[in-house]
């Protein structure tokens, strides 16, 4: 395929053609995310790199050229859905980095090819900065501990698994409680990575990596949790029907155990007759279902109705993003509370308790 185009210095396509080739030559992902017509407009892409950095470079300006990488990389996140931010970052900072190596051909004075090198640096970061400035929801904003979740999801989203651990086992180091690690950090976390990927701001792959990851830092807190003083009580959680999105009744049972409780975690998409079947078996004092996605409420709600018809005095919680979407949909359920927040239902449980 030719990509030369007309009206243009023939010295420059054939540097901005080098440059192209060689990005292909060390990413071999590009061929497999790049139709035809992408090529295109990254080789034009490439020749517009030219013309802002040359002027950068002319007038002295390095923001000119920074403002503009920011610009092209929010421009190429909406382009291409289905490539993630992060992905979109490295190929923008490795094109940069070439580009780098060319600045002798595009540039004849020393002086000249030193600033456009520092300039692209400059551009380097900035783009790298604007990856973690992407706009989050009201909700990920509200609440305790805003610096430790943005950093945490920031770690997420650039799959950055060593660092993610880190940022939770020094937030645990300074005193946080298990409480506040789970509520004010993970859960909103992994909420707002939902968002994310509800609006198509990162890939499918990507969300699959922050709940694995999520998932595993969770882990290294059961020698903690699972070694409390025990309370005699036990609890059931799952998410039913095929909902797939397990980590809130995963979190749930966590904190109850981390309370004392007995849990039992049946995990996700478990069939009504299972979880009928489960709480025959196991006895429990509370059931709590968790729903992620709306098209899992009208499950949900048949699992309550036959849990209640079979036992009356079962206690049974319901909990999740799906119930947000409604206009309160539960209020009509036979359920004896709803929440959002597993501490809040630990603290329901215990005056429950407490009047009984």
């Amino acid at each position: 395929m030719s990509l030369l185009l007309p009206d243009i210095d023939p010295r420059r396509i054939s540097l901005a053609q080098k440059i192209f080739d060689q990005q292909f030559e060390q990413d071999p992902r590009l061929e497999q995310e790049m139709d035809d017509r992408r090529k295109r407009l990254m080789f034009q892409d490439i020749l517009y790199n030219f013309d802002f950095l040359s002027t950068a470079v002319q007038i002295g300006d390095e923001k000119l050229f920074t403002n503009y990488a920011v610009w092209l990389y929010e421009l190429l996140c909406n382009l291409m859905k289905d490539i993630d931010r992060d992905h979109v970052k490295d190929q923008m900072v490795h094109h940069y980095e070439i580009l780098k190596t060319f600045s002798d051909k595009l540039f004849e004075e020393e002086t000249m090819i030193a600033s456009a090198r520092i300039i692209l640096d400059a551009a380097i970061d900035a783009t790298e900065d604007a990856m973690d400035n992407y706009q989050v929801s009201e909700a990920f904003l509200e609440g305790p501990h805003l610096p430790i979740r943005r950093a945490f999801l920031n770690a997420l989203l650039r799959s950055e698994t060593q660092k993610a651990i880190q940022i939770i086992e020094d937030a645990r180091k300074d005193g946080l409680s298990l409480e506040e690690l789970y509520e004010d950090v993970i859960r909103l976390s992994m909420q707002e990575v939902g968002e994310l990927w509800y609006q198509n701001k990162i890939t499918v792959d990507k969300e699959h990596y922050a709940t694995s990851t999520t998932q595993m830092i969770l882990a290294r807190f059961y020698p903690y949790i699972f070694n409390q003083r025990p309370v005699d009580k036990k609890i059931l959680t799952c998410c039913i029907g095929s909902e797939l999105h397990e980590m809130g009744g995963r979190m749930v049972a966590d904190l109850f155990e981390y309370h004392g409780w007995e849990s039992v975690y049946l995990g996700a998409a478990v069939p009504i007759p299972s979880l009928v079947s489960a709480v025959a078996e196991h006895q429990p004092d509370l059931v709590a279902l968790s729903v992620t996605m709306p098209q899992h409420l009208q499950t949900c709600y048949l699992a309550v109705k036959t849990l209640k018809e079979k036992y009356p005095s079962l206690l049974v919680a319901v909990g999740g993003r799906a119930f947000k979407t409604s206009g309160g949909i539960y209020k009509t359920w036979p359920i004896d509370v709803y929440t959002d927040l597993a501490t809040e239902l630990v603290i329901w449980t215990d005056k429950v308790a407490a009047k009984s």
